[in-house]
């Protein structure tokens, strides 16, 4: 920036020389403006540069080069003698300024800043002064008006003035993910972030999953493109091309179904595209793609016919097989449908269809295997089948399904299988029976024969009775075991199968002989087996029940109720149930996912009474409605601690069901805040926050994640009381250190503004998830219960995080409390701090208020200072026995000294392990 002719205040002296040429610190000519009016105190002169336009500019940077003397050289006048200067800037619609305006004093003027040397001059040679280059930065905006003036107010320095660089940033113009941004001006503040809008080059389309419309970059204060919002891309029928700044229209044969990054595909088997920019290719004749086929899916065509077609008569059944077509058309989708016709003998007319009686197993159409078995066939009729091959293009086909077909002949068949049999009676050591004959007994039944074995023994030691009647009597048994029977019939061509395994059971010693038509036995028998599953499940219960490696120290684990395989077991565990005639409801205040929120109160018998909140399960539930809602109950009940909700217990034995709770007077946190803006001081919010870390601090212990951590999940009550609750989305732990994660199911929902990076993305969730959590609701409480994000989309959310945005500290916010919340939302979730060391940086901050006085974010960080394992500060204790003792660990004296944990620095220095 050229320095116009200098610009002094009327009636001054001249204290600033015109420009003169001296030596640099590199012996480099130079041209400056000089001031060394030491020996006069009261020193007020000013230098002020022409008018500058600020070009659209919001912020602007000034490069200050210049040289002082040391005032220590110059003892005469040390005393009224200065090494500074101060920066000042004026703004202006028009060059209006004169020798009287704007006036020579700070008024009309705004300071940047008062600037200090960091190297000085002393001394001189023969050649001239030998001085010392200082180089300062600083910026000032927001600019809202056409341009400004710089001044310089010299108060008493024996300065140089070198060189004035103005400038400022923008971000260039640029095409980025399919979208062009015009140049963008940095916005007037540091921290800020100027929304750009973008364009889709040519032949692309916006694919915001944003929920907002709109592509955009964010310009920061540095004249850096960031935080991308939406982006374009390519349509159907068009590929990338130069690095994602434009699209171009898919060759003759290539195809691209859909809009995306992808490139252009060669067309699929039998298909074809005629034109550029194709979206699809289009099918050959004769060739086909069915409904549930995608669009870039091969072209196919029908299956040519079955080979190989077969048949074999087994009793009065005939089971056809045959092999697979040669050509299936190109898919893998084959089916088989089986016509059955029926050629009378003496009938000169065409073969019919068999009629209904016929059975087809498994099918008669669609099936999927080489085989069918066809039943309740006639004796000695001719019958025709066709095999037809068909798939799920064979109906777009002009063409006839290709078929197989065979002729059968049925001989005099064997019976067929009896359906059912019944027991008449039993004794101790005896079973009667009695069965119908078979559906189709295809000619005289001679007689049958029964089969039998004890059915806790192997079945090949069966005995066999024959029976010349459908009823027959089985001795020789022992008393109360169960058996099973199976009977088959017998005509002069010989036996049909056996029927189905029925169990009867002879009764125990004592009984007498019963006349009984249904299947009891039976259901002894699945009730034994049942025990057996109950047996085995609960010794593998016994073998995955959570064990503590540091059991009998009284370390308790939670147990996910979801591993119980009796979810009223869980419940019957951790809850007590109430009944219902000690509670009283007497208002809704609210209404959740199963039902209504209450107020009202519970007294037992011979205790006061007291106010409770009850959750209750609307009518109409389903089971599994009723086990979710229960499930929350089974969860609370395993925790006591002062910060996390207590649950009183459950009512499951009566209509409605409900759950009871302690009733907190002041509702969420997050609405409770909002009521109360600045109703607080900072040490209350900090009591606050204390509180909530001490409640996950508890529950991280017990190995639980609570995975939906935010002050619309904190109660409070009318002590402020902060305390945890709402377990809807709590899961299990694996007492696993070096692995405490779980995985989401794909279709969970995720609170997106308070979740882990690794959470969203991975469906990862730890404690650590839960401390970047926690680390939010600090935001939310010292906000006063402020939207975290405020109105940006959850996807603008996770793409301004995974570009390292956090958000700023609240208004008043401390900075102690804003290096604390940053240190939670470290993108490395093992870098995060524990509740455990966060409820001990609290603690620090509420011994010592002074901490919490200063605001705003330093230009560095402490490296966790808040974090540290140090031992508290007990002035009065002298050693680690006394320690101890005050912080009611005695009985660990022993262990202490076994591991030589005998100093406050050792002791300091203790890891995990």
């Amino acid at each position: 920036l050229p320095i116009p002719p200098l610009c002094l205040p009327p009636g001054t002296k001249q204290i600033l020389d015109l420009p003169l040429h001296v030596l640099d610190d590199k012996k480099r000519l130079i041209r400056t403006f000089e001031v060394c009016n030491v020996a006069e105190p009261g020193q007020n002169n000013w230098l002020r540069t022409h008018f500058i336009e600020r070009h659209g500019a919001h912020r602007v940077h000034v490069r200050v080069r210049f040289s002082v003397r040391d005032c220590s050289s110059m003892r005469a006048v040390a005393s009224s003698c200065k090494e500074t200067f101060t920066l000042y800037y004026h703004q202006s619609e028009a060059d209006t300024a004169s020798q009287e305006l704007p006036e020579w004093r700070e008024g009309p003027w705004t300071k940047v800043d008062t600037i200090a040397a960091d190297e000085s001059f002393s001394q001189v040679d023969s050649t001239g002064k030998v001085v010392k280059m200082n180089v300062k930065v600083r910026s000032f905006g927001p600019l809202t008006k056409h341009g400004f003036y710089l001044a310089f107010q010299d108060s008493g320095a024996c300065m140089s003035l070198v060189a004035v660089q103005v400038y400022f940033y923008k971000c260039p113009a640029v095409v980025k993910g399919f979208a062009s941004f015009p140049e963008t001006f940095a916005g007037g503040e540091r921290t800020s972030l100027v929304e750009s809008p973008g364009k889709c080059v040519p032949n692309a389309e916006e694919t915001s999953m944003t929920g907002s419309p709109g592509v955009r970059l964010h310009c920061n204060g540095e004249g850096e493109w960031m935080v991308a919002i939406g982006r374009c891309t390519c349509k159907a029928g068009y590929q990338p091309i130069d690095e994602e700044r434009a699209c171009q229209a898919c060759p003759l044969g290539f195809f691209k179904v859909s809009v995306g990054d992808d490139p252009c595909h060669l067309c699929p088997a039998h298909s074809h595209a005629p034109l550029p920019g194709s979206s699809e290719c289009v099918c050959q004749n004769h060739y086909y793609r069915s409904a549930s086929d995608n669009s870039d899916a091969p072209c196919t065509g029908i299956p040519s016919a079955p080979r190989d077609l077969s048949y074999e008569i087994v009793g009065s059944n005939v089971l056809l097989t045959w092999r697979l077509p040669k050509d299936l058309g190109g898919r893998k989708d084959v089916f088989f449908n089986v016509i059955c016709k029926v050629c009378l003998a003496g009938s000169s007319g065409p073969c019919v269809r068999c009629g209904d009686s016929v059975q087809f197993e498994p099918r008669q159409v669609g099936l999927t295997e080489s085989r069918v078995q066809v039943s309740n066939l006639l004796a000695r009729v001719q019958y025709t089948f066709e095999i037809q091959a068909v798939n799920l293009v064979t109906e777009l086909s002009s063409e006839a399904p290709h078929y197989a077909t065979i002729n059968v002949s049925t001989s005099q068949s064997v019976p067929s299988a009896v359906p059912m049999m019944h027991q008449v009676s039993r004794t101790t050591n005896s079973i009667t029976l009695s069965w119908p004959q078979p559906d189709q007994p295809n000619g005289i039944i001679l007689d049958y024969q029964l089969r039998y074995f004890d059915k806790a023994e192997d079945e090949g030691n069966s005995f066999t009775l024959t029976s010349e009647t459908n009823m027959a009597t089985i001795s020789n048994l022992s008393p109360g075991k169960i058996y099973a029977f199976q009977v088959r019939a017998r005509t002069a061509v010989g036996y049909g199968p056996y029927s189905g395994k029925m169990y009867f059971q002879t009764s125990v010693g004592g009984e007498r002989s019963e006349m009984v038509q249904d299947r009891l036995p039976l259901i002894v028998g699945s009730a034994l087996g049942g025990l057996a599953f109950l047996v085995i499940a609960g010794l593998i219960l016994v073998m995955f029940w959570p064990v503590s490696s540091t059991a009998g120290l009284g370390v308790k684990y939670y147990i996910d109720p979801s591993t119980y395989e009796d979810p009223n077991e869980a419940i019957r565990e951790f809850a007590k149930e109430i009944d219902v005639s000690f509670i009283k409801i007497e208002e809704v205040i609210g209404s959740g996912e199963f039902g209504e929120v209450c107020f009202g109160r519970l007294k037992h018998p011979g205790k006061r009474e007291y106010t409770v909140a009850i959750k209750t399960l609307k009518s109409g539930y389903t089971e599994e409605q009723r086990r979710e809602f229960l499930s929350e109950a089974s969860i609370m009940g395993q925790f006591e601690h002062p910060n996390v909700i207590h649950l009183e217990g459950v009512v499951t034995k009566s209509r409605p069901v409900m759950i009871v709770t302690e009733f907190m007077e002041n509702g969420s946190l997050d609405s409770f805040l909002r009521q109360k803006e600045g109703q607080f001081s900072v040490l209350q919010l900090v009591g606050m926050l204390r509180g909530i870390a001490a409640g996950m601090h508890y529950l991280s212990d017990m190995n639980y994640v609570h995975r939906d951590l935010a002050a619309r999940n904190i109660l409070v009550n009318s002590n402020l009381v902060c305390k945890v609750s709402d377990f809807g989305l709590s899961r299990f732990l694996e007492d696993d250190a070096s692995n405490r994660t779980y995985t989401g199911a794909p279709g969970c929902k995720i609170p997106i503004r308070w979740t882990a990076p690794e959470a969203v993305q991975y469906r990862k969730f730890t404690s650590s998830s839960d401390v970047w959590s926690y680390g939010i609701v600090m935001w939310e409480v010292m906000s006063y219960g402020e939207r975290p994000y405020w109105d940006m989309s959850n996807q603008d959310v996770i793409n301004a995080i995974d570009q390292d945005y956090r958000l700023p500290p609240p208004p008043d916010c401390p900075t102690v409390l804003h290096l604390l919340m940053l240190d939670c939302w470290q993108k490395e979730r093992v870098q995060r701090p524990r509740f455990e060391q966060i409820v001990s940086a609290l603690d620090k901050m509420i011994r010592k208020p002074s901490a919490l006085k200063a605001t705003g974010t330093g230009s560095s960080r402490p490296s966790q200072p808040l974090l540290s394992n140090c031992p508290p500060d007990f002035p009065s204790l002298s050693n680690a026995h006394e320690w101890l003792d005050a912080i009611k660990m005695s009985r660990y004296k022993e262990n202490f000294d076994q591991a030589g944990l005998i100093t406050f620095d050792v002791i300091s220095r203790m890891t995990l392990e």
